[in-house]
Order: structure tokens, then C-alpha cells, then sequence
């Protein structure tokens, strides 16, 4: 099974793995409730949808 998009292109926007998982869940539930409020029913999955956003550069990371 091919993991898409890989491990190492979304590490490339987010170093850690373990940022990479909170950046993707935080995302996640902000899509989930986005598309809840709107009632606006998903193609995919929250978080599948945040993965793709990473890897396309849209999410980044906030240093604080």
C-alpha cells in the first residue's frame, strides 16, 4: 500500500512528525466543523483532506 501524498513531502513542510499529527488533527476537526455548520457533506474524509493541504503547501505550521 502506497501512503500518498509520502512521509517525506510532508515532512518537508512540517519537520516533525509528531507537529505534522497535531497540524492534521487540528485541521481535521476545523474541516469537520466547517462543513457540519455549513451542512455541507464532505467527498472525503476531514482528515484526508488536511494531508492534502499540507502537502500542497496550504497549511503551514505557526511558530509561536
Amino acid at each position: 500500500m502506497m501512503l500518498y501524498p509520502p512521509m517525506n513531502q510532508l515532512l518537508k513542510e512540517i519537520p516533525s512528525r509528531y507537529m505534522l499529527v497535531n497540524v492534521v488533527a487540528q485541521r481535521a476537526r476545523q474541516i469537520a466543523s466547517e462543513a457540519e455548520d455549513a451542512g455541507i457533506p464532505l467527498d472525503d474524509k476531514p482528515v484526508s483532506l488536511a494531508i492534502r493541504e499540507v502537502a500542497d503547501g496550504k497549511l503551514q505550521l505557526k511558530q509561536e
